[in-house]
């Protein structure tokens, strides 16, 4: 029994954002307005939980600050009352603890808006931005200048270096996808599936000719850590998470579109190719960046979109935003429980969550194919 384009979409001169053209306004249904409701209360949820997040992982570690003294110094250093601490607290507070605490915030939040726009741009919620080889692509660059021990930029060479390659890599992947004039989304998934391979076995080179202790910062790298943000890292990866993060909303409505399918989105004014040019290159900065001063940590972009699609629909307007947020609290969650639960020593970051995102992919893996009736 087959159906009908508009029984599985709907009608077609109705966009998802409102009425038809021409007819007259309707008022929103209670499945929009529990829709719109539970996006705010989401919102608000997830800004709450990430600034309670900031200010533990700010007092808590091996040096305790009482989360009043934290407000107290906070309000004193933006000339709003409060007292400084003694100098140990303050140094530890300003140098060591708030750097890393925005580090966090700026990795998560680009690794998780990046996995929502993957997974709205490909249509398929086990997308990720490792799967177009960004990841794998920005290692490479920094894997190469630690064992060739290149110092070109001084302090930044490794995160200049990582950047270039994930930029470098995902053009590459996304010039070797097109043809025709078109991007096959198979063939752009299976092209960084095969980067992916040999940037693994570029790594594996560098590793082989490296000594002793390029090999040690090599594979800490690799593991995924926060511990060496400073504030000079923090403006450093600022500027492309800021950038990523303010253009990726402006295309929520597009995204929206292109779920209903390529052909519907065009008919609907979509230019799908450009789109998809635009928001690779988006990911590609939001991904390059976090892993060039992170290293590489898995799954966020996989695990927090799928999450909040499943609680609240798969509307890119909360979405992508939201990701953003839920990214920025699992990261600030993550990289507490890394400094505290094996304490004094530390969790590299990386592992942890793979730790955690490994078992959902299973589970969501499993889930997705009971649902399509198997994949044969």
């Amino acid at each position: 029994m087959t159906t009908s384009y508009e029984e599985r979409t709907g009608p077609a001169e109705k966009s998802p954002d409102g009425p038809a053209k021409g007819s007259a306004p309707e008022s929103p249904s209670p499945g929009v307005k529990s829709s719109r409701s539970t996006a705010y209360l989401l919102t608000v949820g997830l800004s709450l939980a990430l600034l309670a997040g900031c200010l533990l992982s700010a007092a808590i570690g091996a040096y305790n600050i009482p989360l009043g003294d934290v407000l107290s110094s906070v309000q004193h250093r933006i000339g709003l009352g409060g007292q400084a601490l003694d100098r140990v607290g303050e140094s530890v507070l300003w140098n060591v603890r708030l750097p890393r605490v925005a580090l966090a915030v700026l990795v998560g939040a680009s690794l998780g808006c990046a996995g929502a726009l993957m997974q709205g741009v490909f249509g398929n919620p086990l997308a990720e931005p490792g799967v177009i080889g960004i990841s794998a692509g920005a290692a490479v660059g920094a894997v190469a200048s630690i064992a060739l021990g290149l110092t070109f930029f001084g302090n930044w060479t490794i995160t200049v270096f990582a950047f270039i390659a994930g930029l470098a890599t995902v053009l590459l992947v996304y010039a070797l996808s097109r043809s025709g004039g078109r991007t096959e989304v198979v063939t752009l998934i299976l092209t960084g599936i095969a980067v992916n391979a040999f940037a693994g076995a570029l790594i594996g080179l560098f590793i082989f000719f490296a000594d002793n202790a390029q090999i040690t910062q090599i594979t800490f790298w690799q593991l995924g850590s926060l511990s060496q943000a400073t504030w000079p890292k923090v403006l450093a990866v600022l500027p492309c998470a800021l950038a990523g993060l303010v253009i990726a909303p402006f295309y929520s409505r597009k995204l929206d579109l292109l779920a209903l399918g390529e052909r519907p989105a065009r008919h609907l004014g979509v230019d799908v190719e450009r789109l998809r040019i635009v928001l690779v290159l988006v990911v590609a900065l939001l991904t390059a960046a976090a892993v060039a001063v992170a290293g590489i940590i898995s799954f966020v972009g996989l695990l927090v979109p799928h999450l909040l699609r499943m609680v609240n629909g798969p509307g890119h307007r909360f979405l992508v935003p939201g990701s953003a947020l839920g990214g920025a609290l699992v990261l600030v969650a993550g990289d507490l429980a890394a400094r505290t639960v094996a304490a004094p020593a530390e969790l590299p970051l990386g592992v942890l969550t793979a730790l955690f995102g490994s078992p959902f992919f299973f589970w969501l893996l499993r889930r997705t194919r009971r649902k399509q009736g198997g994949w044969a």
